[in-house]
């Protein structure tokens, strides 16, 4: 491939020196999250946002009354909106009306506050277990017996196998009693969903070794007259001819029962429960994705619209080659038309009165909340508003981002191919040399069963406004691309995604993207271990970064939450497979620098891991350094910690492998056996 002709007008300088407006601050400070949205009785908008600038605490933050006015928090400081149930967490609050119950980080207690009262304060409607025992997450109000029926997970016999179940927590006094438990005997348990009259419940259940997106079952129960479940059916999952993972139960206004499941054709797609013969009917048929693996509680991929006549109408979003749709199901005809919007990227979905909400993105949105109003025949977007943004001033960088190209490439498995984002360096001001590629940072993303998005993300741009290449892969096992996609990885974790990312590396150096000499990885969690296995095992990349990377699979499966406590069986498969692909048992096989990023209070990769591989390659002699967070989890929250993981790398290639000068002041930390 030829090289672009070089500007007149741009400065000439090598890839990786360029001067960009994007620093590390203001990547740091955008990386604002969502939690999820509600309306409340005023038809207002609330939202959950978790803020690195206040440490990560999680913050309810309701739209303003008057246009263009401010929104207003209504979370109390001393409070902060996330549960820890299964780790991950979400489905951290509830409204209905002007009542609004939510999980409090510090005790992990439900707390009731009134969000219309001139005593906004919020008071505690479960027992005080003590140290985040007893976790709740994805409720429901019942208003026909006055309660909150939840997920409730209890660590207090067992911190390694806590009890899951459905409970419900009266809400008719002020006395705190002990919930009442409505479900159990499962495993695990999501979705527990309410029909408007209170008579019926359903929910989401599975058992080891499965994970949800593996195979579940979908259940309804009826409710006797003292509130509790007298009867209870298998809607979906419980056919041992059919391997189906149902997920996203909803009831409509008119008493039907509407689900997403893979069964046969191995898409998630809409069906819808006949409950008088028991029979499960396809709503909508489609090679694409409506739903996505469920790891963290509360997904919404879809709501019912207020229609009048005869029409049933469903707007969804739904995943197909790379990238997200909005669209409108005509249930009764069996139609679906998608709505323009500006949005590739969608993730929840929230109906309000006369309109709609997303949480969604694309090559130039970052994570954004939006405001959709369609046309009197529902079937065009009228109006598209975004409501908040998770970087609000970004516009002025504009002419610094790079466009991501999708890209499909072939696998080492032939007639197999696999995909990515590729990013080329942008920046408006400089222009290297004609005779110079950019070096490269490959991403593999976690989970594994999760995947790259092509949403604007400014730690991306950071790298590309700079001269650097970036490429986001999605190998064998990500999701958003079908059942028999994602199942490339079970058995073979350490080796599909391995292999994967070798091979998009090299495409992209074969066609004349990348400069070959100049390739790094970098990921975090199980991104950091393919990361890590790529370096030992492979020899296409000159550097690596770990962010709370996996190097000891056998160590990882021995202090598993109990959520993921089977998922790396089903990855890795054999026991001689947990040693062979353990990047830490062969430190004699890793030939490049390494950094690596660990928060102290991870439960899922303890830190243990980290040190593990560090003092191994110290060892050796190979150039590595490791940095260590106190107060950090699984996934950096704090702005500090974010801004100094994203400087670190960047100057550690530099130094290791790039040939140039950062343009940023970074004061580099010490490189063992380097410096």
């Amino acid at each position: 491939m030829a090289a672009p002709a070089a500007s007149q007008d741009k400065v000439t300088a090598p890839y990786g020196s360029w001067k960009s407006p994007i620093t590390a601050d203001i990547v740091s400070g955008a990386d604002k999250r969502l939690g999820g949205t509600a309306v409340d009785g005023d038809g207002r908008l609330i939202w959950l946002e978790t803020r690195p600038t206040e440490s990560g605490r999680g913050v309810l933050v309701k739209e303003s009354e008057t246009a263009g006015g401010e929104p207003i928090d209504i979370t109390p400081k001393e409070f902060s909106v996330r549960t820890v149930a299964q780790e991950y967490g979400g489905g951290d609050f509830k409204i209905s009306g002007h009542t609004l119950l939510f999980s409090n980080y510090t005790d992990q207690r439900l707390y009731k506050q009134s969000i219309s009262s001139g005593d906004p304060s919020p008071v505690p409607i479960t027992p005080d277990y003590g140290e985040q025992a007893v976790r709740y997450a994805d409720g429901i109000f019942d208003s026909r017996f006055d309660r909150y029926v939840t997920v409730r997970e209890d660590s207090r016999e067992s911190s390694l196998n806590p009890s899951t179940t459905i409970v419900a927590i009266d809400l008719s006094d002020n006395n705190i009693q002990e919930p009442k438990v409505l479900v159990g005997g499962s495993d695990f348990y999501a979705f527990p969903r309410m029909d408007s009259k209170g008579e019926r419940i359903a929910w989401i259940e599975w058992s080891h070794p499965n994970m949800p997106w593996d195979k579940a079952e979908l259940w309804v129960g009826y409710i006797s007259e003292n509130g509790d479940i007298c009867k209870r059916i298998c809607v979906a999952g419980c056919d041992p001819t059919l391997l189906e993972s149902p997920t996203e139960p909803k009831w409509s206004s008119r008493g039907e029962l509407f689900f997403i499941t893979d069964r046969k054709s191995g898409f998630w797609n809409l069906y819808r429960w006949i409950e008088s013969s028991n029979e499960v009917v396809a709503v909508y048929a489609l090679d694409a994705e409506f739903s996505r693996p469920l790891w963290v509680f509360g997904i919404s991929s879809y709501e019912f619209l207020q229609s009048g006549g005869q029409k049933e109408l469903i707007v969804c979003s739904y995943r197909q080659n790379g990238r997200s749709y909005l669209g409108i199901l005509d249930v009764v005809n069996s139609l679906l038309s998608a709505l323009d919007i500006p949005f590739t990227d969608i993730n929840n979905i929230s109906s309000g009165i006369d309109c709609f909400y997303i949480e969604g993105a694309s090559a130039v949105h970052p994570l954004s909340l939006a405001k959709v109003t369609l046309d009197d025949h529902k079937s065009e977007a009228v109006g598209f508003k975004i409501i908040w943004s998770s970087s609000a001033d970004i516009s002025e960088y504009k002419s610094y981002f790079s466009l991501p190209e999708l890209i499909e490439f072939p696998t080492e498995v032939p007639g197999q191919n696999a995909y990515a984002y590729f990013y080329p360096p942008s920046n408006p001001i400089y222009q290297a040399s004609q005779d110079e590629k950019p070096p490269l940072l490959l991403e593999s993303h976690g989970g594994p069963t999760d995947e790259a998005h092509q949403s604007l993300n400014l730690s991306i741009q950071y790298w590309t406004s700079r001269g650097w290449a970036f490429v986001d892969v999605n190998y064998g096992g990500s999701t958003g691309y079908g059942r028999e996609f994602r199942e490339r990885l079970l058995g073979r974790w350490g080796i599909v995604d391995v292999n994967d990312c070798c091979s998009c590396a090299k495409f992209l150096v074969d066609s004349g993207k990348v400069d070959g000499k100049r390739l790094c990885a970098t990921g975090g969690s199980a991104g950091g271990f393919t990361t890590l296995a790529a370096l030992a095992f492979k020899e296409i990349f000159k550097a690596g970064a770990s962010l709370y990377g996996i190097a000891d699979l056998s160590m990882l499966r021995a202090g598993m939450p109990k959520f993921e406590s089977h998922y790396i069986d089903n990855l890795v498969g054999s026991e001689s497979a947990y040693f062979e692909r353990s990047p830490i048992n062969f430190v004699d096989k890793f030939s490049c620098p390494i950094i690596l990023f660990q928060g102290l209070e991870d439960k899922v990769v303890p830190p243990e891991q980290a040190r593990k591989i560090y003092l191994a390659l110290k060892k050796k002699g190979l150039p590595v350094a490791l940095v260590q967070y106190e107060g950090e989890q699984h996934g950096f929250r704090k702005a500090e910690n974010i801004k100094f993981t994203l400087e670190q790398q960047m100057v550690f290639f530099a130094r290791v492998v790039g040939h140039f000068e950062v343009a940023d002041q970074i004061t580099p930390i010490k490189i063992d056996n380097f410096d």
